[in-house]
């Protein structure tokens, strides 16, 4: 009887001792995989720094990424990109794949300029009078599209004014801050139809943009956050 029961304690001490080796082999491989995966995001934004101060140009130009929403929106964005001067490029343009008339104003513009520019067209978050629920899945489109762009583009600066299209692109703008990849500023413009409310794209980014403006003194008292510069457009 007691030979059985030391060769039942000799079995469990042997299973015991094993189960903490093999305990203490996965934590020794969950540590190096951790370490490896570190010092890899650690690579990956040392490399992306690199480039941006090669980048850098000597004379204090900012590139800009600049979202063109539609109807009202456009026309109050392109007061603001005539009032920019020559310190904002180059211009990187996104507009709506379905904005056709948008994109054909905002080329005419630029007929106009001899500023390095580009267009691009990104799928639209929200279409008018689309219903909320339908619209999770296109904008869940719009961000996978617009994350890579964004961070490709690297903008010092991403100016919008309201589209639902600038959402995806000002969360690029954001995670390129907050994992230190770029320090982009964002600069929200509410319309100026905007009177005593925001927009659902102004309450959203109200308290993530770097600068939010509106064009109605009655909106600061209700956002103490916003700035009042008098009219834009």
């Amino acid at each position: 009887m007691t030979l059985s029961l030391k060769r039942i304690f000799l079995c469990s001490w042997i299973a015991h001792t094993r189960q903490k080796r093999s305990d203490l082999q996965m934590w020794n491989l969950l540590l190096v995989a951790v370490l490896i995966a570190l010092i890899t995001v650690s690579y990956v934004i040392w490399k992306a720094r690199e480039r941006n101060s090669a980048n850098q140009t000597l004379d204090g130009q900012k590139s800009i990424l600049i979202v063109i929403g539609s109807g009202g929106h456009t026309r109050e964005m392109l007061c603001f990109v005539k009032a920019l001067g020559e310190r904002y490029q180059p211009r990187y343009y996104v507009v709506a794949e379905t904005d056709a008339m948008s994109k054909n104003k905002l080329l005419d513009c630029e007929k106009e300029s001899n500023l390095k520019s580009e267009i691009f067209t990104i799928p639209r978050s929200r279409e008018v009078k689309q219903s909320y629920i339908t619209s999770i899945v296109t904008t869940l489109r719009a961000v996978i599209y617009c994350l890579p762009l964004v961070f490709k583009l690297k903008p010092d600066v991403i100016l919008c004014n309201g589209p639902g299209t600038c959402i995806p692109v000002c969360g690029g703008g954001l995670f390129l801050k907050w994992l230190h990849i770029h320090k982009t500023m964002t600069v929200y413009v509410e319309s100026i139809c905007r009177v005593k409310s925001l927009s659902l794209s102004g309450k959203l980014l109200y308290h993530f943009a770097d600068s939010f403006i509106v064009q109605w003194p009655e909106l600061t008292k209700v956002y103490p956050k916003a700035k009042y510069f008098g009219r834009l457009v």
